[in-house]
C-alpha cells in the first residue's frame, strides 16, 4: 500500500509537539507493514467522515485516511490529524 499525506495533514504534522511526531513515524511504520496491526486500532468511521478510516496515534491523538484505488496500487490517502475531540465535535 502506498501512503500519501494532504498537505494540511503534513502542516498538522508539523506543529505537533516531538512526542506526537515521535508516535506517528511509530505507528505510520506499523501501518506499513500491516494496516490492520491491532495495535493501531483500525477502523471505518461514520457521520462526517464515512468513507474514511481512523488509527490511533496516541491514547488520545487520531490520524485519518481514506484508501483509494490508483491503478492496481491501493493509496492510503491522510487528510487529518489530531485529538479525539478535535476531529469528532
Amino acid at each position: 500500500m502506498i501512503i500519501r499525506y494532504s498537505p494540511s495533514f503534513l502542516t498538522t504534522l508539523k506543529k505537533a509537539n516531538v512526542r506526537i511526531r515521535k508516535s506517528f513515524e511509530e505507528h505510520i511504520t506499523l501501518f506499513a507493514k500491516n494496516a490492520h496491526n491491532p495495535h493501531l486500532s483500525n477502523h471505518a468511521l461514520k457521520r462526517k467522515y464515512q468513507g474514511y478510516r481512523s488509527i490511533n496515534i496516541t491514547a488520545d491523538w487520531r490520524a485519518i485516511y481514506q484508501e483509494k484505488q490508483e491503478g492496481n496500487e491501493l493509496v492510503a490517502y491522510f487528510v487529518a490529524l489530531g485529538t479525539h475531540k478535535e476531529l469528532y465535535k
